[in-house]
């Protein structure tokens, strides 16, 4: 799956090496080295998905993400970067990143996540946003999805569940991955809010006796099927 990336990282010879070895895996990369330019990029051309380096010079990562939704892209997003702690973590996630991860990645588990974020969905290139996995139609930016031509009346947390399965479609999800994309918590608390969210959510997606399209991996976590 070659994709087209921005990679927005100031560090000119980090960002030359990353480029170089993403490009060994068959993907376009165009170098920003400031927010400034990136976001101008941004506007003018497609990517399929985006590097973002935490800390940038004159405008912070997460303020260059937050920009970029702001303006409606919602194209996948790793946020890289040296800090890891996890009030760092929490606040690029926040900010509307996708995935959070070290410098220090080793390139093909990059590549590998942004295989992930992009399996199983359908991402207008651009910065449209409907996400379609099978049946199932998420569209962030309205707080809306479908199942089928029916339109499913979520609560927010449960579109954000959604939302966050159609995203790793065929890829399971732990629950500590959900609790830490969807609820931002950097621990596992001691209830089981993942597992009642999930039945709240398959009661919705299975009300007019559509198969569950939710599949529970016993003591690991749910997968969309994509």
């Amino acid at each position: 799956m070659a994709m087209n990336l921005l990679l927005i990282e100031d560090d000119e010879g980090f960002a030359a090496t990353l480029a170089e070895e993403l490009r060994a895996f068959g993907h376009q990369v165009t170098i920003a080295q400031t927010g400034a330019a990136a976001l101008q990029i941004a506007d003018r051309e497609p990517f399929d998905a985006a590097i973002i380096d935490r800390l940038l010079p004159q405008v912070d990562g997460t303020i260059v993400l937050r920009r970029l939704r702001e303006s409606g892209k919602v194209l996948p997003v790793v946020m890289l970067s040296a800090l890891d702690r996890s009030e760092d973590k929490i606040e690029g996630l926040e900010a509307g990143a996708d995935d959070y991860v070290a410098k220090s990645i080793p390139v093909v588990e990059l590549d590998a996540r942004l295989k992930a974020l992009l399996r199983g969905r359908q991402w207008s290139a651009g910065g449209g946003d409907t996400i379609r996995v099978g049946d199932i139609t998420v569209s962030p930016s309205r707080f809306r999805a479908w199942r089928g031509d029916r339109p499913l009346d979520l609560v927010r947390l449960e579109l954000n569940l959604l939302l966050e399965l159609a995203r790793s479609a065929g890829t399971v999800l732990t629950r500590a991955t959900l609790i830490e994309r969807v609820w931002h918590y950097d621990h596992e608390p001691a209830t089981n809010i993942v597992d009642v969210q999930i039945r709240a959510l398959r009661r919705k997606l299975t009300a007019d006796g559509e198969d569950d399209p939710i599949v529970t991996v016993r003591g690991v976590g749910y997968m969309l099927r994509d």
